[in-house]
């Protein structure tokens, strides 16, 4: 199975991982996994003040900060996962990329950093459940 692990850092990108151990199904080595990591883009003005170059190492190293500790757990486990990251909306960019991959399932955690725009269930989740084909799996 084709797993798409979309990841913020938040609590509940950890609950995620929690789920996810203990669902011998989901998790195994026989199943290829990417960890991805949307990054909200910064203003206009912000791109003209540092540059484009240095905005992008800026993205690419905030992205690694989140990706790679997920990458370390799954490596932990014996499972050798791929990593993406996309500058953009996070709900949008999260469902593009997932019908894009081809994914057979998306796992997220029901809230991230920005939990406090939708009480209920994050407004990431909201969006990404609105926009995308792909089998989603919320945790929370």
């Amino acid at each position: 199975m084709k797993i798409l692990l979309a990841v913020d850092g938040s609590k509940y990108t950890k609950k995620m991982l929690a789920y996810l151990g203990l669902h011998p199904e989901l998790f195994s080595a026989s199943n290829d996994y990417t960890v991805f990591n949307a990054q909200l883009p910064m203003p206009a003005w912000a791109s003209a003040a540092v540059g484009v170059a240095a905005l992008k190492d800026f993205h690419a190293q905030d992205a690694e900060k989140v990706i790679a500790p997920v990458c370390k757990f799954l490596t932990r486990h014996g499972i050798d996962a791929k990593s993406a990251w996309k500058m953009g909306v996070a709900g949008p960019v999260i469902a593009k990329f997932s019908e894009a991959g081809k994914f057979d399932l998306l796992l997220l955690g029901s809230h991230g950093h920005g939990a406090l725009g939708n009480l209920v269930m994050g407004s990431v989740a909201t969006q990404v459940l609105a926009r995308c084909k792909t089998p989603v799996l919320l945790v929370r």
